[in-house]
């Protein structure tokens, strides 16, 4: 980068981004190194001085330190083509009504929370409630380094088991939701969207957002005639805001979509097709007759259900990554 003339070229941003990360892991690779050894030289004056404070100390340092360095090492399997980026996260419910409208606002707040806890940014693209209860769609944006890398691993179908809340007769019902996650996508990236390729309809937004709301065509549905992939966007006041919003997810599940059809060609089929079809889910959440979250592709499993739908999927999620990389 230090070359002359090296920011005058077109790809400078680029090659300075993929540069920057290797960079990033390295150093903080080396800070970890480097804490180890202070470690090692304080742990033994503890002992020496038989100072039981010191020594508290010394274990609490060594646990941050154990896992920090798992993070790095699970950071380390993101090296896919767009693991770095943001992510789109699409939410549907399945057949079943309120039921499964229920559960995939449920998913919604678990998904939420989890990107709370971990310090990534989120904002609503789309939400349409239930008549009753749930929601019918809900789409997120998530803003954040590796955020797609870690929630790839959420795309499929998820099934619940509980007793019903809307059945008078307290039944046990089964309900299922889709996952679909895609990357952000670059606007450097090639991802043609011809405008005589696309059908934009207006209409009133619907749910909380005041009079404004109520009274415009603000939201925006994008229809890809080609493929028949349908978008849409209710969550700004502005018609335009909307758009734009509603070509960013378009453009994200384009690629998907695009680059799924040509490894088609060549005979490779993305692994996580078959998980994304109705009746063949990737994880199970049963509150009755017993308690358990388990992930039918690792099997990595927890009876805390409470603490999962609470935002407590990074077991889960490292699972998932470690075994892809077997």
């Amino acid at each position: 980068m230090s070359r002359p003339g090296f920011w005058d070229r077109e790809d400078s941003k680029r090659v300075a981004q993929e540069l920057g990360g290797p960079r990033k892991v390295l150093e903080e690779w080396a800070s970890l190194s480097g804490r180890v050894s202070d470690l090692a030289v304080f742990l033994e004056l503890a002992q020496e001085e038989q100072d039981e404070v010191a020594l508290a100390e010394a274990v609490a340092e060594c646990e941050r330190l154990e896992r920090e360095v798992e993070e790095l090492r699970l950071r380390s399997l993101l090296n896919g083509e767009h693991d770095r980026s943001g992510a789109i996260v699409s939410i549907h419910p399945g057949a079943g009504g309120t039921e499964s409208q229920d559960w995939a606002q449920m998913l919604m707040r678990m998904y939420t929370r989890w990107m709370e806890s971990r310090g990534f940014k989120y904002s609503v693209l789309d939400y349409q409630a239930g008549e009753e209860a749930g929601i019918r769609d809900a789409t997120l944006e998530v803003d954040g380094e590796f955020a797609y890398g870690y929630l790839k691993c959420e795309s499929g179908v998820h099934r619940l088991v509980r007793i019903s809340p809307f059945d008078a007769a307290q039944r046990r019902h089964t309900s299922f939701a889709s996952v679909f996650v895609f990357p952000q996508i670059e606007e450097t990236l090639e991802v043609e969207v011809r405008e005589s390729d696309i059908r934009v309809d207006t209409f009133r937004a619907s749910g909380a957002g005041g009079q404004h709301v109520n009274k415009t065509d603000s939201a925006v549905r994008i229809t890809h005639l080609p493929t028949g992939i349908v978008v849409q966007c209710q969550s700004e006041r502005s018609q335009h805001r909307n758009r734009d919003n509603a070509m960013k997810v378009l453009r994200a599940r384009l690629y998907v979509h695009y680059d799924e059809e040509r490894k088609k060609k060549f005979d490779k089929l993305h692994d996580d097709k078959k998980d994304i079809a109705w009746g063949s889910q990737i994880r199970s959440y049963v509150f009755q007759p017993y308690t358990l979250v388990k992930d039918h592709r690792t099997d990595f499993e927890t009876s805390d259900v409470g603490k999962v739908l609470d935002g407590d999927l990074d077991g889960f999620i490292n699972a998932c990554l470690t075994s892809r990389k077997k």
